[in-house]
């Protein structure tokens, strides 16, 4: 008898510890961008609440800082708007010993919002324009180049006061990489990146920062991710492609420029902006998670590429709600797989 209940003392031990093991909390860190924060705040909230011992704490403080944190290995994974040049993942690599792998989540746009007293309408922008306007060389709201753009507006003869980011930004880096498609002048004198030597403006920390001051400064002009400006109903205008097609910023068109794409490279490192396809709205982008290919802690690397999975998945249904275009189905299929590159 008393061979029976050790026997069935230990099997209930056993069952107790799988039991919390099973349950075992896992806090992940991550951290960078913040045009994609409103629909990671929705999914990592969502697994969580899925999941109850996974956590995810995310730290909305722009691409730049994902970049740095996640080679510093101070966060479990990173984001970013902007993918990591060679010289930053060779870094990367020379830190950890292992590779950077490069996850699309969604689809999203820069928009041009404005703060001009008395002016309703939505304004269409050409890219002449916008680089002219950011380069200080269009000053006045009256300028015969935002004029011809805009037949019926009254546009004041203000001075326009531009505002961007002030800190390393995905978000300033596809409004700058568009910039430097459409303006030769752009591209030489102030280029591309996730920070820039702005020749105008002041400076905004955040989409959120960069909202705030354009909704409180009159007469100016910022850009932000389109939820942010939906959020905050804030005017935004319209942006002229490669087409020569004016076109407002919306999951269709969005959806638009990245069907415009040949073929997603093996990386996933690709620029989308300036697309010429129909109806495509010519400041999109991809953004990225930054995970690295090799986590010591199983408990960890399950959660991660689990959570990888349902994001491909289920998180995808829950993007148009916010703004954002969900993944083209290729590029899911691709990354699906990709997802095994994590050991």
């Amino acid at each position: 008898m008393s061979r029976r209940i050790c026997i069935h003392s230990a099997a209930l031990a056993a069952v107790l510890t799988m039991g919390a093991a099973s349950a075992q909390q896992v806090l992940i860190t991550a951290g960078g961008a913040t045009f994609p924060n409103p629909i990671y705040s929705k999914w990592f909230n969502d697994y969580h609440n899925k999941l109850p011992n996974i956590a995810i704490n995310y730290q909305s403080q722009g691409s730049g800082f994902g970049v740095q944190q996640v080679t510093a290995g101070t966060v479990d994974f990173g984001a970013s708007d902007m993918p990591m040049t060679d010289a930053q993942i060779k870094e990367f690599q020379d830190k950890r010993g292992s590779a950077i792998l490069h996850f699309p989540t969604v689809l999203g746009a820069d928009v041009p919002t404005y703060n001009i007293p008395g002016v309703t309408a939505k304004l269409n922008f050409t890219p002449e324009a916008l680089a002219g306007i950011f380069l200080g060389k269009i000053t006045k709201w009256n300028d015969p180049e935002l004029v011809k753009a805009n037949p019926g507006v009254s546009l004041p003869a203000n001075d326009i006061a531009v505002v961007h980011r002030s800190e390393g930004s995905g978000t300033t880096f596809i409004w700058v990489d568009f910039l430097s498609k459409v303006s030769k002048e752009w591209e030489t004198k102030v280029g591309r990146g996730t920070s820039v030597n702005w020749p105008v403006g002041r400076g905004g920390k955040g989409n959120e920062g960069v909202a705030g001051q354009v909704k409180q400064q009159p007469n100016s002009i910022g850009y932000v991710e389109l939820i942010y400006a939906l959020q905050n109903k804030m005017n935004y205008g319209k942006v002229k492609n490669a087409s020569g097609e004016v076109v407002e910023a919306s999951l269709a068109s969005v959806t638009a420029a990245a069907a415009g794409m040949k073929e997603m490279p093996e990386d996933f490192r690709v620029s989308i902006t300036n697309a010429s396809g129909k109806g495509a709205y010519p400041i999109s982008s991809f953004t990225w998670l930054l995970i690295p290919s090799k986590i010591a802690d199983p408990a960890k690397k399950k959660a991660i590429k689990d959570f990888l999975a349902w994001m491909l998945a289920d998180g995808q249904k829950m993007t148009e709600a916010l703004a954002y275009a969900q993944l083209p189905k290729a590029v899911i299929a691709k990354e699906v797989k990709a997802i095994d590159k994590i050991q």
